[in-house]
């Protein structure tokens, strides 16, 4: 079974009710296993509406959380060091995003490619809006 970790913005476009996201967080979980990094849950968490609590928290248990732990940081200062070192920075939630990708083998799925492109070796799963 493939693993894919999903990015923030296409959380945020299914509670929103974006029938793409929908469709597609439907149609990925059928056959894959599906993770969130924890800074995405952090993210998640910060935008959600009070009135979509509860929609929000069942979301958020259907997917396997991968921790914050020390190689995943190490790798995110490491990807925020090289972006700042080629004047292309990455923010630290993506950087945290995407070296939890990298550590744990996922690929991303994303619609913020561009945000990913710099980060060598990440796997990318592009979606378009």
């Amino acid at each position: 079974m493939l693993r894919y970790l999903v990015d923030t913005g296409l959380l945020i476009r299914y509670l929103r009710g974006q029938k793409t996201a929908v469709q597609l967080l439907r149609e990925l979980g059928k056959t894959n296993r599906l993770c969130i990094a924890t800074i995405t849950r952090l993210e998640v968490q910060a935008g959600t509406h009070s009135d979509e609590q509860y929609v929000t928290q069942k979301l958020l248990s259907r997917f396997v959380n991968i921790e914050l732990d020390k190689r995943v940081a190490d790798k995110a200062g490491e990807l925020v060091y090289q972006g700042r070192q080629a004047g292309a920075g990455i923010a630290v939630p993506d950087a945290i995003i995407a070296a939890t990708a990298l550590i744990h083998n996922i690929t991303l799925v994303t619609f913020n490619a561009q945000d990913f492109e710099a980060v060598v070796g990440l796997s990318l799963h592009p979606l378009s809006s």
